[in-house]
C-alpha cells in the first residue's frame, strides 16, 4: 500500500513602509505554521529608504528566516500589489537597486519546493504592518 504524504504550507505575511517616500522605513514579516500559530516575527529598521525598497526587504528578510527554519512550502501574502505582480513576472522591475533585491529573492525562492504569491488588502495584513511601525518607532 502506498502512502501519500501531504506537505502543508506555511504562511508568510510581509509589509514594508516608509514615513515619507523616501523616509524612515521598516520591514515587518510573520511566519505562520500549519496550525495557524505565529512562529517567527521580523521587525527591522531600514534607515531612510523608499516604500518599495522596504516592501522588498521585508520579503527578503522573511524568506531568509524561512530558509533557516528549513521551510519548503510557503504561501506569501503581501499588501503591495506591485511587488506581488513583479514576483509573479507580470510586471518588470525597472529600478536598478530593486532589481538587485528582486534577484536575491528569486535565488532564495529556488530553495523552496512550493511558493505562491497573493495580494491582500491592508486590513488583512495588520500584524506585519504593526511590526513595520514598531521598527520605525524604535529609531525616530
Amino acid at each position: 500500500m502506498k502512502v501519500k504524504i501531504i506537505k502543508m504550507d506555511y504562511s508568510i505575511y510581509t509589509d514594508g513602509g516608509s514615513r515619507g517616500n523616501p523616509g524612515p522605513s521598516g520591514a515587518g514579516g510573520i511566519i505562520i505554521n500549519q496550525e495557524g500559530f505565529v512562529i517567527e516575527e521580523i521587525s527591522e529598521y531600514l534607515g531612510r529608504q523608499t516604500n518599495n525598497y522596504a516592501e522588498y526587504m521585508a520579503l527578503l528578510l522573511t524568506l531568509q528566516r524561512a530558509v533557516k527554519l528549513n521551510i519548503k512550502s510557503v504561501k506569501i501574502f503581501m499588501d503591495s500589489e506591485l511587488i506581488v505582480k513583479q514576483m509573479k513576472g507580470e510586471y518588470k522591475v525597472k529600478n536598478e537597486s530593486l532589481k538587485v533585491i528582486n534577484l536575491q529573492i528569486v535565488e532564495l525562492l529556488k530553495l523552496f519546493e512550493n511558493v505562491t504569491f497573493t495580494h491582500v488588502y491592508r486590513e488583512h495584513n495588520k500584524h506585519a504592518d504593526s511590526l513595520v511601525n514598531k521598527a520605525i518607532d524604535k529609531f525616530i
